[in-house]
């Protein structure tokens, strides 16, 4: 980061991630920009704790983050499947690949998610590093080039996912959404005590000063009921957040 002024930060979407950096690296345009923020490294012949050495620039969003163009390996050139073992472990996919879209819905590439295990296969030990590997679509099609893959290493966080477009859905709109959808509850009982001590104040001399004070219970009744359940919505939030 020695290179960029002060200040610089290096968030990238993965709509820029695929779009930009990744197209341009496979079609070899703006060489200086993409070798001034990506090195080219197999990310596969190194364990994940050396990588971050490498790297040319580093996302401390949520947590640190780095980001490596990675070439194809010459058994994956010859139609074998690529080696994802380290010399300390191996990268163990986690779940099925998934089609990264652009802001208007045009998908762009594929991302695959993994883990890094310590020791070897199938018996290692789970480790804090991630990472995420796209690989693009080709213009005219949906066939994946393998040039080279974008990888982006991190080590666990419990924030938010950095790079999904979902927005996040706090409390309040959840509350504003689910609002518009309630309807008014009456409670019998609260009705039938304040009509009880109504009828109550107007046989007495002081009926006025007893009205305020029904109305004022009527307030505080229907803030009470008014209020959220916070309980409710931080574990709401929790699961859309994971």
């Amino acid at each position: 980061m020695s290179d960029f002024p002060p200040g610089y930060r290096f968030f990238p979407t993965e709509e820029e991630l695929l779009g930009f950096y990744l197209q341009n690296k496979l079609e070899n345009q703006k060489e200086d920009d993409m070798a001034r923020v990506m090195p080219v490294i197999d990310v596969y012949s190194f364990d994940p704790w050396q990588l971050p050495d490498f790297a040319r620039v580093t996302s401390t969003h949520e947590g640190e983050q780095w980001f490596y163009f990675c070439p194809q390996q010459e058994r994956e050139a010859q139609g074998g499947r690529p080696s994802r073992t380290t010399p300390s472990g191996y990268w163990k996919a986690t779940g099925s690949p998934s089609v990264v879209y652009s802001s208007t819905n045009r998908p762009l590439g594929m991302k695959k998610s993994m883990v890094f295990y310590h020791g070897k296969a199938p018996t290692g030990t789970k480790s804090k590093w991630k990472l995420n590997e796209y690989r693009a679509y080709q213009e005219d099609g949906f066939q994946l080039r393998s040039e080279f893959s974008l990888c982006r290493l991190y080590a666990n966080s419990s924030g938010l996912r950095q790079f999904d477009r979902r927005p996040r859905i706090n409390a309040a709109t959840a509350e504003n959404q689910n609002g518009s959808n309630k309807k008014p509850t009456i409670d019998p009982g609260a009705s039938s005590s304040k009509k009880k001590r109504s009828n109550n104040s107007s046989s007495s001399d002081g009926g006025d000063c007893q009205h305020l004070l029904d109305d004022i219970e009527t307030t505080e009744d229907s803030k009470v009921q008014d209020e959220v359940d916070w309980d409710y919505w931080n574990t709401y939030d929790h699961q859309i957040n994971f």
